[in-house]
């Protein structure tokens, strides 16, 4: 009973988006404030149908209720109960419907919190938004409904991928999608401005709030994803170019430049054309990311499914949406105003120069993941493009934008002071400088480019820091006075200091783990040692052990350094019985923010006693790496505490009458 109540909210989530956008439309064009708040009423129900539909998903993993398709594929009563609830997300039908939970969502909040927002543009957004929740909605119930039956059920299901089984990647997707599907606000504040002919400063305010919890979510979303193939795959890495981690990282790169273009637009009234484009770019990027995660032309371990004609109807939704914006863009862009005039010396064109780095390393990504696709369709021969690619093309890019990126606070608008903001970052220069010498001359190997990593790394940091000095005149003004200053400070400018900290905090993290990682890896019995980066390793004994839905070898080691002993890791290797399938459990040993990371592998055959395959990884600084998100994401929240960011808009907007 429960399946099929979910089954008609689904179907009735669909009426109500296709109604939404119906009414909206037609309370726009005839200005019918009854009609705009039906259309709004609309939008809300259209949520809590979706809201009821994952429910009852959820309800029939956490029963497994096996006569529903989705579940037997993907459950299976041995599963512990958080990956029952899990498994309703970790499939193509369920993470859809995730994903359409997540539009009306966005669609509910925009008609509940957009009080100050112009009616029309108010009814042009939410029609755009409700014709987005239509379209997936449509896919989701004639292509891939989560709720087909089996007739006759099964007694037991296939289960989950035994690589999603883990927290992180039960948290990921929520995430994740929080952030593609929060762009789709951004998508439809576009739209809606290109239909009303409103593109400027009030626009682009409006629009700030909702990239700026989108990327927030979605740099969480991202990062979980990273952990989880960090600790989970066994690999000894955090990030691999994999095309499904590309398809999530574009999305990121553009919205990060939008946060940045609209504060132009907004503080100045330039670029309303680009502002509107990169709107456009964003959810078109997320759009793409659901296509190649759910089209079966990607083999990855993220991927969601192998199905070339569903595929093909995301590919056709893409098309129509996405197609649909760009060519009312092209037909609206000649009409936009450029807005205001400013110096090459400025903060514009610090902002304009971030932008275009920006845009060329997601070119470059872009080209990275669909290349090898396009080669194989029109040629048969299958390629990869790895690292060495993106090292050559991506890093430099972002290298050169995250020099430059502490200068851009320090310019004024309009016409700035090239010399004035260095000599404000003299200070950091040198500490930078200082960092990058201490590492080359400290650290063995010597590496030269990872030392100047490290330098633009603290580079980062100090810039903030010396950015939130200029803002307090320390040293300049008593220190309570400084204080004050600091105190009153919004909290945007806390917001964006944060984010650029936590920037710094990654690049540090990224480029000392990258450039001085050590591994090694050896087949030893019970008893023998394995030696990595000063370390050494023990194998003391392996024994069984038994999971709720597998059996496990667990390794039981050692780990010593000068005699004194780190830790004694516990790396497992397990085999999930409902699949077949097997896994590893990596033992992490903390050291600091550093890692001895240690991954037990398969038993072989030897002279006399048996061996087993031990993978020992040193990866120095590796905390920073997950840490420095998550500080970027906390800026974005404080950003969006912001009472200016979430009511000024409001309040101009309602002063002209």
């Amino acid at each position: 009973m429960i399946v099929e109540l979910g089954a008609f909210a689904l179907v009735l989530g669909l009426a109500l988006s296709i109604a939404q956008a119906a009414t909206l439309a037609l309370a726009r064009m005839r200005r019918s404030a009854a009609l705009a708040g039906a259309g709004e009423g609309m939008a809300l129900g259209a949520f809590l149908s979706l809201a009821v539909a994952f429910v009852a998903l959820v309800w029939a993993f956490v029963v497994s209720d096996f006569s529903v398709a989705n579940v037997a594929e993907n459950s299976h009563t041995a599963k512990p109960l958080l990956y029952r609830i899990a498994g309703a997300w970790g499939s193509h039908e369920g993470s859809i419907l995730l994903w359409c939970l997540a539009l009306t969502g966005y669609g509910a909040a925009v008609a509940g919190l957009g009080r100050h927002l112009p009616a029309d543009l108010k009814a042009s957004a939410l029609a755009v938004q409700g014709l987005l929740g239509a379209v997936f909605l449509a896919y989701t119930v004639f292509a891939s409904n989560p709720f087909l039956r089996l007739d006759p059920g099964p007694v037991e299901g296939r289960s989950l991928n035994p690589l999603l089984q883990d927290p992180a990647l039960a948290l990921h997707p929520p995430f994740l999608y929080a952030g593609y599907v929060g762009l789709s606000v951004v998508f439809s504040f576009a739209v809606a401005a290109l239909i009303e002919g409103r593109v400027d400063a009030a626009w682009a305010r409006w629009v700030r709030p909702w990239t700026l919890a989108a990327w927030s979510l979605l740099t969480l979303g991202i990062t979980l994803g990273a952990f989880w193939a960090y600790y989970e795959l066994g690999w000894g890495g955090w990030w691999f170019w994999d095309p499904v981690e590309n398809a999530s990282f574009m999305p990121w790169l553009v919205a990060t430049a939008l946060l940045h273009s609209a504060i132009v637009t907004e503080k100045r009234g330039a670029l309303p054309g680009w502002t509107v484009f990169l709107a456009l770019a964003a959810f078109s990027f997320s759009m793409l990311g659901a296509f190649l995660v759910r089209s079966g032309v990607l083999t990855s371990v993220h991927a969601f499914a192998v199905d070339p004609e569903r595929g093909v109807l995301l590919l056709i939704i893409l098309g129509i949406m996405a197609g649909g914006g760009f060519a009312l863009f092209t037909w609206r862009a000649p009409s936009l105003t450029p807005g205001g005039v400013f110096a090459p010396i400025s903060r514009e064109s610090a902002l304009v120069l971030n932008n275009i780095l920006l845009a060329a390393a997601t070119a470059t990504v872009l080209l990275g993941t669909l290349f090898p696709l396009i080669r194989e369709a029109a040629t048969g021969e299958a390629i990869s493009v790895g690292p060495p690619y993106f090292n050559l093309t991506f890093t430099p890019l972002m290298a050169i934008l995250l020099l430059l990126l502490p200068v851009g606070p320090l310019l004024a608008w309009k016409r700035g002071d090239a010399l004035g903001a260095a000599q404000r970052l003299w200070a950091a220069a040198g500490l930078a400088l200082a960092v990058a010498l201490a590492v080359f001359a400290l650290s063995e190997p010597k590496k030269a480019f990872g030392a100047m990593g490290m330098g633009l790394g603290a580079w980062l940091i100090a810039g903030a820091v010396a950015e939130l000095a200029e803002r307090g005149r320390a040293f300049r003004v008593p220190a309570a006075e400084t204080f004050r200053r600091l105190a009153n400070l919004p909290r945007g400018a806390w917001g964006m200091t944060l984010a650029h900290i936590g920037l710094g905090v990654f690049v540090l993290g990224a480029c000392y783990e990258t450039g001085w990682k050590a591994e090694s890896a050896q087949a030893v019995p019970i008893g023998g040692r394995i030696q990595v980066a000063g370390y050494e390793l023990t194998l003391l004994d392996v024994h069984g052990v038994e999971g709720p839905n597998y059996e496990a070898e667990r390794g039981r080691l050692e780990a010593r350094k000068d005699g004194r002993l780190v830790c004694t890791p516990t790396p497992e290797r397990r085999l999930y019985l409902p699949g077949g399938q097997t896994t590893t459990e990596v033992a992490i040993c903390h050291e600091g923010p550093s890692h001895l990371y240690v991954v037990l592998g398969e038993r072989r055959a030897a002279a006399g006693a048996p061996v087993w395959l031990v993978r020992a990884y040193w990866n120095p600084l590796a905390l920073l790496i997950f840490l420095g998100p998550a500080i970027m994401a906390l800026g974005g929240a404080v950003s969006l505490s912001d009472r200016r960011l979430r009511l000024g808009v409001g309040r101009k907007a309602e002063a002209p009458a």
